[in-house]
């Protein structure tokens, strides 16, 4: 077991950089255009704007799905159907976590331990809550950090 939790750890970390690139250059695309986006990839919708952002920052491999607003109210095996998904158990869904309660020095995620942001990728079949989260947070600070500061 300890082998997997390093891996899922390692690209957690990735998965964590990346965000923290993606925030730094939304934040100076937003300096620069004057808060206006609408210049990104020629368009202002929001996958173009994310598109733009995962391009220069060399992601390549990605696809949006559009879906029905109703999307969460079907049963996983029609949600597996329109994502293309091999089966029930490869849908997840992604949480960003912001850790509220850190030190106004901590603006990224370079210290795992105690970063600004996490980001929690759950299969839709796990059984998954919150107080795993802080568990899981709680113990990889060797209980230096109270439960309470981790929103």
């Amino acid at each position: 077991m300890e082998p997997q939790l390093a891996e899922l750890e390692r690209l957690q970390t990735r998965i964590l950089n990346r965000i923290s690139k993606l925030e730094l250059s939304l934040s100076t695309q937003n300096n620069n255009n004057n808060n206006n986006l609408s210049a990104c990839d020629g368009g202002d919708t929001t996958e173009a704007r994310l598109s733009t952002i995962l391009r220069s920052n060399g992601v390549n491999d990605f696809a949006f799905k559009k879906v029905s607003s109703d999307y969460y109210d079907w049963p996983l095996e029609s949600r597996r159907d329109v994502l293309g998904a091999a089966s029930i158990d490869h849908l997840c869904k992604s949480i960003v976590l912001v850790n509220t309660q850190a030190p106004s020095n901590i603006t990224d995620c370079s210290d795992f331990n105690n970063s600004k942001y996490y980001i929690v990728v759950v299969q839709y079949t796990a059984r998954f809550n919150a107080e795993t989260v802080k568990n899981y947070l709680y113990a990889l600070n060797d209980g230096k950090i109270a439960k309470k500061k981790f929103n």
